[in-house]
């Protein structure tokens, strides 16, 4: 069951003006499922993305990156089942007739479609099913079908991921609106975003501001979630402006708009990711680690991320004991796998769990009693502080447990 998270209804994901979304049945890997997804993007909308760092990443992100090089993006095509990475030739020959056929459809170029895949790695993709259900997905379209394209893009997620707002801007008369949706739930490790997500908005924003935004909105949102610390062969994050909510166009980041804006997708983008790790395969537990007082951003994230990713620890808060020794080590831990850090003063460093002080000046703290760190482990929502003594930057994690049922749900993903 994952942890505090509910499916969105169907109405609170509005519509953005100049995106249509359409799904189909195409059986790419199991039958009687909705496993094609085909979003149509009105002329003149631009797009943005980050990809996975993984070097094997897979086809349809090759293709994405060249793609995006020709910035006249209409369309997205994703399937899920089957990941078309780890498969060579083959697998780019597969993601560029993916592209040539929903240009066909659509009557556009093969360059202006994005490719994405996400299921099983080094099986290939049945391109003949996926070409063959796009007329399905096209006849489908329509500007209110995101709840059914966040089902569609799952695979072992266990609910749909989805999140909307809409925010004032100057001189518009309407609203601008933001939504997104997202799936992962496993071999969750992003090195840039997500295994796959995708934020629209109506707003009017340069090329160039938008490509800074996504990175952006990326680093502090789906940068922050980790399941189980493997990064994706597919990863990708994918940031849409349709430009049609009349605002005069974004092109300076120190506009007030941008500001508004900014903050309107961090928003979204963050309750699609906290969602990936709610759902995390197996989760019994949300786990938020904020890492304060360190000398830069980048050392307080690699802390947050040695005590999300370490089995001992996420093992323990499965069974709400506050095995204390084991988040110490996995704190100590990020010094000695990264080299760049500097060397940590343990004198300094304080932890919390919840709002119970349990180590500091090197060791136990002298207020600490068991019975507080159980109390604080049994929640099914847990935020871990550390503070490292030596600066003012700051970073934050999310995480969740590992369970008998990741184990389970991992053995018998190809079944």
């Amino acid at each position: 069951m994952p942890v505090n998270l509910a499916a969105p209804s169907p109405e609170s994901l509005h519509a953005v003006a100049g995106v249509r979304l359409g799904v189909a049945e195409a059986g790419i890997r199991k039958a009687n499922r909705r496993d094609l997804t085909l979003i149509e993007l009105a002329p003149g909308s631009r797009v943005a993305g980050v990809f996975t760092q993984n070097r094997f990443c897979a086809a349809p992100v090759q293709v994405c990156r060249q793609h995006l090089l020709t910035g006249d993006i209409r369309a997205l095509v994703i399937n899920t089942g089957i990941a078309n990475a780890g498969t060579g030739d083959p697998g780019l020959a597969a993601a560029n007739a993916t592209c040539a056929a929903a240009a066909q459809l659509l009557g556009v170029n093969a360059a202006q479609v994005l490719p994405f895949s996400t299921g099983v790695i080094m099986e290939p993709l049945p391109v003949e099913r996926l070409v063959a259900g796009l007329p399905a997905c096209r006849a489908a379209l329509k500007a209110d079908g995101w709840f059914e394209a966040a089902q569609a893009i799952m695979t072992t997620d266990t609910l749909p991921k989805g999140a909307s707002q809409k925010v004032g801007a100057s001189g518009t008369a309407a609203a601008i609106t933001v939504t997104g949706i997202s799936k992962g739930a496993g071999m969750i490790k992003p090195n840039m975003a997500t295994m796959l997500g995708f934020v629209a908005t109506d707003a009017a924003i340069s090329q160039p501001l938008l490509d800074r935004l996504v990175q952006e909105v990326a680093d502090e949102s789906f940068n922050c979630v980790t399941v189980d610390g493997d990064t994706s062969t597919n990863d990708s994050f994918i940031l849409i402006a349709t430009g049609q909510a009349g605002n005069a166009e974004i092109v300076d980041a120190m506009e007030p708009d941008y500001a508004v804006l900014r903050e309107a997708v961090t928003a979204v983008a963050a309750t699609l990711a906290q969602a990936i790790a709610r759902d995390g395969e197996g989760a019994t537990k949300f786990i938020e680690i904020q890492v304060d007082g360190g000398a830069t951003h980048d050392e307080c994230k690699a802390v947050g991320y040695a005590i999300a990713h370490s089995p001992l620890v996420k093992t323990a808060f499965f069974a709400s004991d506050p095995n204390l020794g084991r988040i110490l080590g996995a704190i100590g831990n990020a010094w000695g796998n990264d080299p760049a850090l500097r060397d940590l003063d343990v004198a300094r460093l304080k932890l919390w769990l919840g709002d119970v002080l349990v180590a500091e000046n090197g060791g136990r703290a002298a207020s600490y009693r068991e019975e507080d760190g159980s109390r604080v482990m049994k929640p099914a929502e847990i935020v871990i502080r550390v503070d490292l003594g030596r600066g003012a930057a700051r970073g934050k994690v999310w995480t969740c447990d590992f369970s008998y049922d990741y184990v389970k749900i991992n053995a018998d993903y190809r079944s």
